[in-house]
């Protein structure tokens, strides 16, 4: 697909680099930026149903103010970059960050996350389940140490044949086609291959005839080390980006019993694209 919005969530401070990133992909797309200012408001003692004290009332009111006053510092950078954009905040309870960030999302073609926000442990949890599980669309994830971008030279679309993966391929199509080297690569936890041969070959077609030439990597783990055995052949091969689905088994069985999603996420050192 084309991109022409980037979303991107930030918090009040301490996300220098993702605006940045931001920045810079937006300038490589000739992309719009918009950008969410979230922060949680804290829980009052003894719930809601309690007369608030003054220090929360404080707190909260400092909160507001120093979102509006990083409102003005980012429309200010982004202007100053050449970049059309729109600022909004979020000052909203933990429980439905998520479907607020989410919603916001659904009005661009990419939600873009970036270290700073994944290294805020408040923040990190709302806004990747937002972009996942409430926007509708593909989301980016940068690590620290990378550069976002959607012109990678060496592309792995990790492969598992479900809807997921299907999901993030067509998302991707633009971005794989523009690549010098594509690889499908499966990971499979059965002794025999495990996955669906006639659906891989299928993948394959699809991806030809979008210009794209794929070669086929197959390789076996166990359940634990399905994630590591994929950033190791990314590694072998520089890879500069994974496509992938997010969240194949359902989100409560990887929260209780982790998963290659949660794995990918915490421990890849080049971007990864995403779609649920």
């Amino acid at each position: 697909m084309s991109f022409k919005s980037v979303f991107c969530v930030i918090g009040i401070d301490q996300c220098d680099r993702d605006i940045i990133n931001a920045i810079q992909l937006c300038k490589e797309l000739g992309a719009h930026l918009s950008v969410l200012i979230a922060s949680l408001a804290p829980t009052p003692m003894g719930g809601y149903g309690v007369v608030v004290s003054t220090t929360w009332l404080l707190e909260r009111e400092a909160d507001i103010a120093a979102m509006k006053k990083r409102e003005k510092q980012i429309i200010s950078l982004v202007q100053n970059a050449g970049l059309q954009v729109d600022v909004d905040s979020c000052y909203c309870e933990k429980d439905w960050a998520d479907e607020v960030i989410g919603a916001q999302a659904r009005f661009s073609d990419l939600t873009l996350i970036g270290p700073d926000i994944m290294h805020q442990p408040a923040l990190k949890t709302p806004v990747l389940s937002g972009a996942l599980f409430y926007s509708g669309g593909p989301t980016l994830v940068v690590p620290t140490s990378a550069r976002a971008t959607l012109h990678p030279r060496k592309v792995i679309l990790a492969w598992d044949g479900r809807i997921e993966a299907i999901r993030a391929a067509r998302q991707a199509i633009e971005v794989m086609a523009a690549a010098v080297d594509v690889t499908i690569a499966i990971v499979s936890e059965d002794p025999a291959g495990g996955s669906d041969r006639g659906a891989d070959a299928k993948m394959s077609a699809y991806l030809l005839r979008h210009g794209i030439r794929v070669t086929i990597e197959r390789m076996r783990a166990s359940g634990s080390e399905v994630a590591d055995t994929l950033l190791k052949y990314a590694a072998e091969v520089t890879a500069d980006m994974i496509v992938m689905g997010a969240y194949g088994h359902s989100r409560l069985r990887e929260r209780l019993f982790g998963g290659v999603t949660l794995s990918m996420l915490e421990r890849s050192p080049i971007p990864i694209f995403m779609m649920r």
